[in-house]
């Protein structure tokens, strides 16, 4: 599996540099690799999904995006995040001899909008997506946090990539248990790459009674179907309800936490790794740390 790492500091400081007028296109350019590998999902706008993704704005001048970039260009985000992907899949490759994969992988890093609370409060200002084979998109706005551990939020979408290039992700028929266990797989993976500290916020914001009320809350829903139902099971109710999706009593990011308890579980009770579990069907990682579900 070759991972292409696009030059997006570059792309981005000269975008903010063109008039407002000719930014969306630039964009639309700029996340064209992902374009080209998520057409399998249909015809999507790229431009829009960075909108309501909390990309940010083309539509006004912000005197602080070009520092913002600067900084990152600085800081070497982009190698640290090379960096944190070669060893993530060495110990992908290593742990788990023969997984399916895309053939090449497009990392594209897009600056986030400071004013979107979902990124900067919620998320600690970074967070991904990467559950379509062959595309990962990273998006941050600079904090402390987020400069510390961008490459391990790349490091986590790796899992999921490869996790979807061996598991069947239908959206009409993913569960609740299939997404939890994925957040969860992926968070203990970034955990064994490089130690809690390298974990991101989602995973470890609940303890105490308000996991363990979170946790009985999804495992109750644990069966629940279909892409649309389950925004509010994995990010809480304050993200779904922005998805225009319906509410369940849930704090942010619930089945992430949820999620890393069940798979912590489950390597206790089977003795693998989260590289090693990486294609494991949900339903046996859900058994093995005693979760009931109909699958």
């Amino acid at each position: 599996m070759k991972i292409v790492v696009h030059d997006t500091a570059s792309a981005m400081l000269e975008l903010l540099q063109r008039p407002l007028g000719e930014r969306p296109d630039a964009l639309r350019e700029m996340l064209g690799p992902l374009q080209d590998v998520m057409s399998v999902m249909g015809d999507l706008d790229m431009v829009q999904m960075h909108r309501t993704g909390s990309g940010f704005r083309t539509d006004v001048e912000d005197p602080r995006y070009l520092p913002a970039v600067r900084q990152m260009r600085e800081a070497n985000v982009w190698d640290r995040i090379e960096s944190c992907l070669t060893s993530a899949w060495e110990r992908l490759s290593g742990a788990a001899p023969g997984l399916r994969t895309a053939e090449t992988v497009h990392v594209v890093l897009v600056l986030g909008n400071p004013d979107d609370d979902l990124l900067t409060v919620r998320s600690a200002g970074y967070f991904g997506m990467g559950g379509i084979p062959g595309a990962i998109q990273l998006t941050m706005w600079p904090t402390g946090t987020s400069l510390a551990k961008i490459g391990y939020a790349a490091a986590h979408e790796l899992h999921h990539n490869v996790r979807y290039a061996n598991v069947v992700w239908d959206p009409a028929a993913v569960t609740v248990g299939e997404q939890v266990v994925a957040e969860g797989l992926a968070e203990a993976f970034v955990r064994e790459l490089a130690g809690e500290g390298a974990m991101g916020p989602w995973s470890t914001a609940l303890t105490g009674t308000e996991l363990d009320t979170a946790y009985e809350k999804v495992t109750a829903g644990i069966d629940v179907t279909g892409m649309h139902n389950l925004p509010a099971y994995v990010y809480g109710d304050a993200t779904a309800q922005r998805m225009g999706q319906r509410p369940v009593g849930l704090p942010d990011s619930a089945g992430y936490a949820v999620g890393l308890r069940i798979v912590d579980a489950h390597l206790a009770a089977s003795g693998l790794t989260a590289a090693q579990s990486t294609a494991l069907p949900a339903r046996d990682v859900l058994a093995n740390a005693g979760v009931p579900t109909r699958g």
